[in-house]
C-alpha cells in the first residue's frame, strides 16, 4: 500500500454511517424503558463492535441519528 501518491499527500478512503430508528416516538411512547434497553444493547452488540472492526468512531448521537465514520489509506494513489 502506498503512502503518498506522486505529490507526497497521504490519501485516504472516509466511509459515513448515517442511522435513525424508525418510530421512535412512537417505541418510546408505548415503552419507555424497553425501548431505551433494546437500542443500548443493539449498540453494544452489534454496533459498536463493527464500527470499532472498521476501525471507525461514533461522532455525532441524537436521540433518533447517529453517524459513524471511518478512514483507511487509499489502495491506489
Amino acid at each position: 500500500m502506498e503512502l503518498a501518491g506522486p505529490t507526497g499527500v497521504e490519501r485516504r478512503l472516509a466511509a459515513i454511517l448515517a442511522a435513525d430508528v424508525a418510530g421512535y416516538s412512537r417505541l418510546i411512547e408505548a415503552d419507555e424503558e424497553g425501548t431505551l434497553a433494546r437500542l443500548k444493547t443493539l449498540r453494544t452488540e452489534l454496533i459498536d463492535p463493527k464500527i470499532a472492526g472498521h476501525k471507525g468512531r461514533i461522532c455525532s448521537l441524537c436521540k433518533t441519528r447517529s453517524r459513524a465514520g471511518s478512514r483507511t489509506r487509499s489502495a491506489s494513489s
